[in-house]
């Protein structure tokens, strides 16, 4: 291990042991977030997937960080983000089942407050793919976008208020990655089983779980690239 591993292990721990150490801490943290919902949404997304991008660069080219990364750009994108999908969850998770008993399931709202089951299992997995059909793939394509307007800005903060030239990078997107692996393997392979899974977890785990997926996600790829 390299003395970067050992630092990257000591910000992890000084992030979360607090938490599963202190009873009042986790109560207040509890709390915050019944109370303040979408600033944690934006604090949980900015701080795991930007720790779960830096572990997939580990992986793939041995460093945390290099220059034109930018990881206090990343960071508040990937904060602003977090408040996009929690948005999205509320959304989809209200909305399908509403649909599913407008087309003649009538248990499927009260089912989601129960203990599980198929029929639960069947409304979440619906949720999922509502999400995952329709939102995720302007998400991934929009923080593509991101992605690549952080990088020719040299990972500079200044990126977060220069205008994203939109025309330019759409065009020159890989269309073919982001069609082909993006949208038809990451989406139905794994994306929609493992969103079926959060919308199993009660409400106030779902955003936090979430996060964790993208770096789970975040590592996936970066064995599988350098595995290639």
């Amino acid at each position: 291990m390299k003395k970067s591993d050992f630092l990257f292990l000591l910000l992890v721990a000084v992030l979360f042991l607090p938490f599963v150490l202190s009873p009042d801490l986790y109560a207040w943290y509890k709390s915050f977030n019944a109370a303040h919902g979408m600033i944690m949404s934006f604090l949980k997304f900015a701080i795991l997937s930007t720790l779960g991008e830096c572990l997939g660069l580990r992986i793939s080219t041995g460093v945390y960080n290099r220059p034109g990364f930018g990881i206090i750009p990343r960071m508040v994108v990937w904060g602003i983000l977090g408040v996009g999908i929690n948005m999205a969850m509320i959304v989809f998770s209200k909305g399908v089942p509403q649909l599913l008993v407008y087309m003649g399931m009538t248990n499927a709202v009260e089912v989601m407050a129960a203990s599980f089951c198929m029929d639960k299992f069947w409304v979440a997995f619906c949720i999922s793919l509502g999400m995952n059909g329709i939102f995720a793939p302007v998400f991934m394509t929009f923080h593509k976008i991101t992605d690549t307007h952080i990088l020719q800005c040299g990972g500079s903060v200044k990126s977060l208020l220069t205008p994203i030239p939109m025309t330019q990078i759409i065009t020159h997107l890989n269309w073919n990655v982001q069609w082909n692996f993006v949208f038809k393997k990451t989406i139905p392979f794994f994306w929609i089983p493992a969103h079926t899974v959060t919308f199993l977890l009660p409400e106030e785990a779902r955003v936090l779980f979430a996060a964790l997926l993208g770096v789970i996600l975040g590592i996936l790829l970066a064995v599988a690239a350098r595995k290639k």
